[in-house]
């Protein structure tokens, strides 16, 4: 072997430099081409280089979609946090507005009955089946309230007596129970009668004007107002209107079907009246 390069040396080496010729202009021959070998190379890295990109890029457009959707998320429960808030607020403004207007209407009612005085309570339940008709106030003997006081609605009319009294909660009769009994009169003509609850008529909310002397005047429409005859209650608080007039099963005496003017079913606040002179 040492003999061969020893004695072709020339001839190899004139070979390389003509490889190393053929290959330069080769080279500048394909203008800026790659290699052949590097361009093998290139074929097959590119479609793994692509593959992995496109992963890549899969990868982070899910990342952000999942950030955006929680994000969304967020800012959504953040809105329904708002959304209560807001409405609880609308709920608190309302009730002091609606509170304000009865008290306003309180004031105006005071004005007007002097002789009375009212004790403010909030209705927490109400009972309403074929045996009762009542509502749990929210104060008792701690402040003055007594069984047998009248219960009215913000407008003066009537809703109904205390029953029970708790020291801080008091039952109220109210006027359609089948247990109420006191005087009434008719407004137009005067004409005195007994209200009374009855069994028959509370399932539809109202009451009975009964008792009323012979020949008596009154028709639907008229207004029916506490009598005060007894001392026991105040006189002309507002109970309702007669709807019609009817003949009892006897057929000796009538009754007129009165409607409560206090929307009995809708009351958030009541008034008590603790205390009234009897006005002659």
């Amino acid at each position: 072997m040492k003999d061969f390069f020893r004695n072709n040396g020339g001839l190899i080496l004139i070979i390389a430099v003509l490889l190393g010729c053929i290959i330069a202009l080769t080279s500048a021959l394909m203008g800026g081409f790659a290699h052949p070998l590097s361009n093998l190379v290139g074929i097959i890295t590119t479609p793994v280089r692509n593959g992995i990109n496109a992963v890549v890029e899969w990868t982070e457009a899910r990342y952000e979609a999942a950030f955006r959707q929680s994000e969304l998320e967020a800012d959504y429960e953040q809105l329904k946090k708002d959304y209560a808030e807001l409405e609880k607020e609308l709920r608190e403004a309302q009730s002091d507005a609606e509170e304000n207007e009865r008290l306003r209407n309180l004031l105006g009612l005071k004005e007007k009955r002097r002789e009375l005085q009212f004790e403010a309570a909030t209705v927490t339940a109400v009972v309403a089946d074929n045996w009762d008709s009542a509502l749990t106030i929210s104060k008792g003997s701690d402040f003055g309230l007594e069984q047998g006081d009248c219960v009215v609605d913000e407008y003066g009319n009537l809703v109904g007596l205390i029953d029970q009294v708790g020291t801080n909660w008091s039952t109220v009769m109210t006027i359609v129970d089948s247990d109420l009994e006191m005087g009434g009169l008719i407004a137009r003509t005067d004409t005195a009668g007994i209200l009374e609850g009855s069994f028959e008529l509370m399932g539809q909310g109202k009451l009975r004007l009964s008792y009323l002397p012979e020949n008596s005047e009154f028709m639907a429409g008229d207004q029916v107002l506490t009598s005060g005859l007894s001392g026991l209650y105040p006189s002309d608080l507002v109970v309702g209107y007669i709807e019609e007039v009817r003949t009892d099963p006897s057929g000796m005496t009538r009754y007129a079907v009165v409607v409560p003017e206090a929307d009995l079913s809708d009351l958030q606040q009541v008034f008590v009246i603790t205390n009234f002179d009897i006005v002659e």
